[in-house]
């Protein structure tokens, strides 16, 4: 099966119309659905299963929702006018020492859907204007708009869910 690859390797180009964040949102609001759908009936042992050193599908839901609260603030970043986009823990520290394995997956799921509710929500209220600032990105080293910058999660959403589906026809 072909590695979805490395997610630092990955280069965004961002030449869309900030008119398609719409697009977007639903994207990202119907992320906990599919993940919900992928996992369904699934067995808690192929859920917890370790293979060549890499995290398991649980540990892979429990990194999409570690990463809420850096989305959520990166909105923040944008609608507060900061200078640049808060930097994220490239390390991974959080989902590498928050023990996923040992939560149920229906527990991660709910909190997942639950969080990516209040991220969704939050772009509901936002003026449209929003949508088409600018920020630079600390590791891109790029500026991005609002609206890119929820592409970047939706892409981000995307590989973990192509890294879960990998391992579930593995």
């Amino acid at each position: 099966m072909r590695d979805s690859g490395q997610w630092f390797e990955r280069k965004f180009e961002f030449n869309f119309p900030a008119e398609l964040y719409p697009n977007l949102c639903v994207r990202l609001r119907g992320t906990p659905a599919r993940v919900e759908e992928m996992l369904n009936g699934v067995p808690r042992d192929r859920l917890v299963a370790r293979h060549d050193a890499k995290w398991t599908i649980q540990e892979q839901v429990g990194h999409l929702l570690d990463l809420e609260s850096l989305w959520r603030t990166r909105v923040d970043d944008f609608t507060e006018a900061k200078p640049q986009l808060t930097a994220a823990d490239l390390q991974n520290r959080k989902t590498h020492e928050a023990n996923h394995n040992a939560r149920g997956i229906a527990e991660l799921l709910i909190e997942f859907r639950t969080t990516r509710g209040v991220l969704v929500t939050k772009l509901d209220s936002l003026d449209h204007a929003v949508f088409s600032q600018m920020l630079l990105h600390p590791r891109l080293q790029q500026p991005l708009r609002l609206v890119d910058h929820l592409y970047f999660v939706a892409e981000h959403d995307d590989h973990h869910l192509a890294k879960i589906w990998a391992a579930l026809h593995s």
